[in-house]
């Protein structure tokens, strides 16, 4: 890594346009309106299981990834976006990490469906948090298939952040605990199929 690579190693491309979206997302809905309102938020795309089941709009699932219920939610998840997925796209590369966070938005986004349709539970959410935990489940294998380390990150260190994170989430009311671990067991899965993909096309295609 060059030394200008390292000052600015937060700015990966497609990281800081999902970033960009999110917090444009924001701007324009606050400007419309209140982003703290559950019935403001269902109107411009929030994620809720009768709207998805009953009206087919199964958009919900992604668009909800995007939408964040007041500036403190955004920033809390804005913050942690641009961290760890500048990791992972410098990891994965451009295409891969398109791949991750969409399909960590939407997958985390139904594991929440399923779980508020199974408690009775039912909500309006949304949010990048399950996006975010699909970003630490995808760090937490690179850093196990590395021997406890990828760049600067440790087992321990990150273990821990992810404890303080998913202890955050259920110590606290009104957060989407459903999402966050349905985002962090899709996201390590999702760097198990990445390396077996990677490993296969060395196989197949060795380099010259």
């Amino acid at each position: 890594m060059s030394e200008w690579q390292r000052q600015h190693r937060y700015i990966t491309p497609v990281n800081i346009t999902f970033a960009l979206i999110n917090a444009a997302v924001y701007l324009v809905l606050e400007i419309m309106g209140d982003t703290t309102s559950a019935s403001f938020m269902y109107e411009h795309g929030a994620m809720y299981p009768p709207a998805v089941l009953i009206e087919g709009e199964w958009w919900r699932l992604l668009t909800s990834s995007f939408l964040h219920f007041g500036l403190p939610h955004l920033l809390n998840n804005l913050v942690l976006l641009v961290c760890l997925g500048s990791y992972l796209e410098r990891a994965y590369g451009k295409i891969r990490f398109l791949i991750l966070y969409l399909v960590c938005a939407a997958g985390s986004s139904l594991v929440s469906l399923g779980h508020m349709v199974y408690t009775g539970e039912i909500a309006v959410s949304g949010g990048a948090s399950g996006v975010v935990f699909g970003m630490i489940g995808a760090l937490l294998f690179l850093v196990l298939k590395n021997k406890g380390r990828f760049e600067d990150l440790s087992l321990r260190r990150f273990l821990l952040m992810m404890a303080l994170s998913l202890y955050y989430g259920f110590s606290t009311t009104g957060v989407d605990n459903a999402a966050h671990v349905g985002g962090l067991i899709i996201g390590f899965l999702l760097g198990i199929v990445f390396f077996l993909t990677e490993k296969l096309a060395r196989t197949l295609w060795p380099r010259i």
